[in-house]
């Protein structure tokens, strides 16, 4: 019923991913080459039948959408006035970062994680402190000796969560983020959760929302959320908080509104409640295909390329591929690559020096895409290898 195998040529479509030269193929920034769901499509076609587009306001049914797909996905009941609507996720960090802290004090990431948590922060004078994820086997956790020491400093204000995490594509358990709300607690250090990727997990495998996980998670908390990722609507610029303690929930409603991101165009309420109204039967189907997708890229690496592997299945249609055996930094592995072969991939660098050993690759593509930028991950990777011997 939907064509997850259609390549859709994006070429001269004002795309950020597809404005690269023509022999070259990106499979770096988290954008995925799939049509949305039909069913918003018909919906923004007939706002766009309707001809006029105003100022627009925050509907009823925009709410409505959010609580009952929170509560029929994530069991997790969220009431009326913890939404606000915003224009990004991104924004709503930024804006977070100027109000909740002051120059100077640091918030803390768990890297490696979304580099523009980076530029949020130092592009807004605070400092970035990292608590870096401890690393073992091909399996990611949270070193809690480091960051409670990092909590502690009465400098830190703000931690900034990724739930589930980018890039490294875990889903955090409910004992971690229980011991990380309590942590936060205890330091008085406000979570900012980023939540954009919940719903993109492998099929009949759920996410835990951070302030579902108890009282003091739900009373510290701040998550950014957004039908923009799993229906690949990031061009239409909606997305939404939601804040259960009142306090906070003000100081976030006056950020957003003074940084004038907190009103929706046309289309943003629109995109929204189809998405989450009528998009689950094509989100199902949608993470079948990309879960395909992923068992390709483990089958291919096991028998062409054995010294590299993807870290972890659970969430994201972003694979973190561990090089370690190959290279002590993908810097100049993921340039030499798109010089020789033209596949874009984006340096795990990017995500913090712990990255540094790994590549992402989007795998949110057709299979024929996906073929054709394995086979050239595997020139490059061979052409490395001769370069280097």
């Amino acid at each position: 019923m939907y064509q997850f195998d259609k390549t859709v040529n994006r070429r001269n479509t004002g795309s950020l991913k597809w404005n690269v030269s023509e022999e070259e193929l990106p499979m770096w920034v988290a954008d995925m080459d799939f049509q949305t769901a039909p069913e918003i499509r018909a919906a923004m076609i007939k706002r766009v039948e309707h001809g006029v587009f105003g100022y627009n306001t925050v509907t009823d049914n925009w709410f409505l959408a959010y609580e009952n797909w929170w509560k029929s996905e994530h069991h997790f009941e969220i009431e009326k006035e913890w939404l606000i609507f915003a224009t990004g996720v991104v924004p709503i960090v930024s804006s977070t970062v100027r109000k909740l802290t002051t120059p100077g004090e640091n918030v803390l990431i768990q890297t490696p994680v979304y580099n523009i948590f980076f530029h949020s922060i130092l592009n807004n004078g605070r400092n970035v402190l990292e608590n870096q994820l401890h690393y073992e086997n091909g399996t990611y956790s949270v070193n809690f000796k480091d960051l409670e020491e990092k909590l502690s400093d009465p400098q830190t204000t703000l931690m900034i969560l990724c739930n589930p995490h980018n890039p490294i594509g875990k889903i955090w358990e409910k004992d971690t983020l229980e011991r990380i709300g309590l942590l936060c607690e205890k330091y008085h250090v406000i979570v900012l959760s980023d939540e954009i990727h919940c719903d993109l997990t492998a099929p009949n495998k759920g996410y835990i929302p951070f302030a579902s996980v108890s009282e003091i998670c739900k009373n510290i908390s701040i998550t950014c959320v957004a039908p923009t990722k799993t229906f690949n609507l990031a061009g239409l610029q909606t997305a939404a908080v939601f804040i259960p303690n009142a306090n906070l929930r003000h100081k976030v409603w006056r950020a957003l509104n003074t940084d004038e991101v907190a009103e929706p165009n046309s289309f943003a309420i629109t995109s929204a409640v189809a998405a989450f109204e009528s998009g689950k039967e094509w989100l199902v189907a949608l993470k079948a295909y990309i879960q395909k997708n992923k068992e390709v890229v483990v089958e291919f690496f096991e028998r062409e390329l054995p010294e590299i592997f993807v870290v972890s299945l659970e969430a994201t249609y972003l694979l973190w591929i561990d090089c370690s055996q190959i290279t002590e930094d993908t810097t100049e592995l993921a340039e030499y690559i798109r010089k020789e072969t033209g596949l874009y991939l984006t340096a795990g660098s990017e995500y913090g020096e712990t990255g540094k050993l790994f590549l992402r690759l989007n795998v949110a593509c057709s299979k024929d895409t996906l073929i054709d930028g394995l086979t050239r991950l595997k020139k490059g990777i061979m052409l490395w290898r001769k370069r280097k011997l």
